[in-house]
Parts: structure tokens; C-alpha cells; sequence
């Protein structure tokens, strides 16, 4: 990988990405190659493999492209961009776990109402009744 200037399919096949991926990065700037001046193509070089290979390593975490972009803009400062990767993940694994007690609660709940079910005859809408099995439900919702 010495080459100064390589095409979007090289720099694709090197970072094991497509090449509309390699095109949308460039698009929204989180990698920015140069142009040649010639004819007008991009030119990538090893620095925007390395840049893509962690983008994806960072999505693999779970950062969001626009986190990432914020990241590789603060490791132009100088400054370690760790902290702000500690805070953005400790931020993420406490939503993520949130999330996961809501769908836990949820699938206790479903799982009330199939039981609850269970032999239940199927009802006719009659004007005041839709569906006699939600309508049945006798669970509290929000007091799980």
C-alpha cells in the first residue's frame, strides 16, 4: 500500500468496502482526497485506506458517521480524541441498555397477553369492540 495516488476501486478493494462507499465518505467529507489536476479525477492515498478502516471499525462500535467525522476532525488538534471516545460510548451503552429493558419489558408483556389468550374465542367488531383479545388485556401497562 505505497501508492501516492490510487483510484476509488483501489482504495475500495484495500479497505474492503464498495466503491459507492469510498464515494459517499469523499461526499460528505470524511475522507477528502485530491484532485487531479489533469483530468479532474480523485486521487485517494494510503492515509484515506487507514481513515476508512477505522470508520469502519468505529461503526462497528457503534458510533454514528456524524460522530465519527467529529472524532477525526479532533485528531487534527493535537489532542487525544479518547475521552470524548469514552464519553460518546458510555453515553451509547447506557441508551443501549435502556433500549433493551423497554424490548425485555415488551416481550414480558406480549408474552402475558399470549398466555392470557390462550382458548379465548375470536370476537366480531360490533361497533364497540375491534379486537376482544387487546381489548381483554388486563395487564397494567407501565407498572411492569
Amino acid at each position: 500500500m505505497n501508492k501516492k495516488s490510487m483510484t476509488v476501486h483501489e482504495v475500495s478493494e484495500l479497505a474492503d468496502v464498495t466503491p459507492e462507499v469510498v464515494r459517499y465518505y469523499t461526499r460528505i467529507e470524511l475522507i477528502k482526497p485530491q484532485k487531479n489536476r489533469k483530468n479532474g479525477y480523485k486521487l485517494y492515498d494510503k492515509n484515506d485506506v487507514y481513515k476508512i478502516i477505522f470508520i469502519r471499525k468505529a461503526k462497528g462500535l457503534g458510533y454514528t458517521l456524524k460522530e465519527i467525522k467529529k472524532i477525526l476532525s479532533h485528531s487534527k488538534t493535537g489532542t487525544s480524541p479518547c475521552p470524548m471516545v469514552r464519553r460518546i460510548i458510555e453515553k451509547r451503552i447506557y441508551e443501549n441498555r435502556q433500549r433493551l429493558d423497554d424490548m425485555l419489558t415488551l416481550q414480558k408483556r406480549m408474552e402475558a397477553a399470549m398466555e392470557q389468550w390462550k382458548g379465548m374465542p375470536d370476537g366480531i367488531p360490533d361497533g364497540y369492540s375491534v379486537c376482544v383479545l387487546i381489548e381483554s388485556f388486563t395487564h397494567e401497562i407501565g407498572n411492569e
